[in-house]
């Protein structure tokens, strides 16, 4: 085969360097971003955070309605916070006492106990901090540890306690955890297991390793007062009857437990005052807070939309190790400063390049869904990520980017960018409507309703009929189990 060498004009897309970092910093939440401006602010020595309070950046969607330049950025200063101009004139004394406090020697400091609790505006600082809970396993645990138990039944109820779930259910038959326990101890008996079961079940949370939603309520049940009255009654439901009761079968319930209609309302109300599940009193999570990257709220009028600043923090590129830099010296020191550098100055303007994009994707949202932030979810507009993407001249991957995993801070409380985008269907008169706003309609409709004849998903469809929304049954159904809205004959109340 003869070689050759020939000459080839293409075309092709490479990923720099920079354009995948600029990329990543575009797909990141807030909480990611920290970590990630962090760790290049260990990592690289050229780069510093600037502590001055910088300017906010900020977007007046409705500027230019009257004739001015509307959607420019407009610059606001932060409020700088105030700190006392003689404190570094002060002095301490040669002679102190040993019991003096701070407040004594320097002047404008709050008191000995409040500083430590309580903040300017007299709100407690630790409020919004998740204390340490106790699993429901080690709460079971220290219950177990005071009840004097033998070392053998202490064993059998460790067994017992490891197979209960965060529910408070167990996980395994107890005839299982007996033959577990037969491998160390041959002469334990099964009535030895089922007794220290029987006291597991009492303790707190009451109703906890039992095998099922009817046995944990029944075990609640039996510890009150046999006098309470319709109890006699309440046991046998739930004991023989408690799936006729979640399907709401009135008439047999009436008919096999010998009531009327008021005395099945009793007995219902005796059994919610029950747990179905008793782990969850016990709980081990802790409260998530999000923090937004936008806000938005209405001054004078107008939406405007600004970029968080403690998300957005200001960066620099370090003045005294770049003047080290030598254009001509090769050196691996000069060299180590010129890549650090260039790596600075790329991070800072991928992460402005961030920022920028972040806010104008905002204001796009806001401003195609500000009937949503004036009256609520019924005047949701439907809107998909290639309206945005036209609107703004990006491709739609970026916006998906951008709008994944941010937050923005609206009146209508802290809400997901994605939230924004729904489906539509066709209404009437030839227009759409989303289905954010059916959602929201056909739970009006459902709270409205009257418990002794609830709507029908065919009835429903015909309300939204009436008012120009075109949706099939099946439809209907759908987002009514999407809002964990349950079907007719299960909301159907007698009393």
């Amino acid at each position: 085969m003869k070689q050759s060498l020939q000459l080839r004009i293409g075309q092709s897309l490479t990923m720099t360097p920079q354009l995948q970092q600029a990329i990543k910093l575009l797909q990141l939440s807030s909480l990611e971003l920290q970590t990630e401006i962090q760790q290049t602010l260990e990592t690289n020595p050229l780069l510093e955070q600037d502590d001055n309070l910088g300017e906010i950046t900020v977007i007046d969607l409705d500027a230019g309605k009257d004739g001015s330049s509307g959607g420019d950025l407009t610059d606001f200063q932060a409020p700088a916070s105030t700190i006392s101009d003689n404190r570094a004139e002060q002095r301490l004394p040669d002679d102190l006492e040993i019991d003096a406090r701070w407040d004594q020697i320097y002047d404008n400091l709050p008191s000995a106990g409040s500083q430590s609790s309580t903040g300017a505006d007299n709100r407690d600082m630790f409020e919004n901090q998740a204390g340490e809970v106790d699993s429901l396993q080690s709460h079971l645990v220290w219950q177990l540890d005071c009840s004097h138990l033998s070392p053998l039944d202490h064993e059998i109820g460790l067994a017992v306690i490891d197979s209960i779930d965060d529910s408070g259910y167990l996980t395994q038959p107890i005839a299982d955890i007996y033959e577990g326990l037969l491998a160390e101890h041959a002469e334990l008996e099964l009535d030895e297991v089922e007794a220290v079961l029987h006291l597991v079940q009492r303790f707190d949370p009451v109703g906890v390793a039992a095998g099922s939603p009817a046995e944990c309520m029944a075990i609640q049940l039996g510890q009150y007062d046999p006098d309470t009255p319709h109890l006699p009654k309440a046991q046998v439901l739930v004991d023989k009857y408690l799936e006729h009761l979640a399907g709401n079968d009135v008439a047999l319930l009436k008919r096999r437990l010998q009531a009327n209609d008021a005395e099945l309302a009793e007995i219902i109300k005796l059994i919610q005052t029950t747990n179905p599940h008793p782990g969850h009193s016990i709980s081990q999570s802790h409260a998530e807070y999000i923090v937004p990257d936008v806000y938005v709220s209405k001054q004078t009028g107008s939406w405007r939309v600004s970029i968080n600043p403690d998300n957005a923090p200001r960066l620099r590129v370090n003045d005294k190790y770049a003047s080290l830099i030598k254009r001509s010296d090769s050196s691996p020191d000069n060299t180590y400063i010129k890549d650090h550098l260039q790596e600075a100055r790329w991070f800072i303007k991928s992460l402005q390049s961030r920022n920028e994009t972040l806010l104008r994707v905002a204001s796009a949202i806001v401003e195609r869904q500000h009937a949503f932030l004036d009256y609520g979810e019924e005047a949701m507009q439907p809107m998909v990520l290639r309206d945005i993407a036209e609107l703004l001249e990006m491709h739609e991957s970026t916006i998906s980017r951008v709008t994944t995993h941010k937050y923005m801070h609206t009146p209508r409380g802290i809400l997901e960018f994605k939230y924004f985008f729904s489906s539509h269907v066709s209404t009437a008169d030839g227009g759409e409507c989303s289905a954010t706003a059916i959602r929201a309609i056909i739970k009006k409709f459902v709270a409205a309703e009257k418990p002794e004849k609830p709507l029908s998903d065919n009835k429903i469809a015909n309300l939204l009929e009436q008012q120009g929304i075109n949706v099939a049954r099946r439809t209907v159904a759908k987002y009514r189990e999407a809002l964990n809205i349950p079907p007719s004959n299960e909301r159907k109340r007698l009393f």
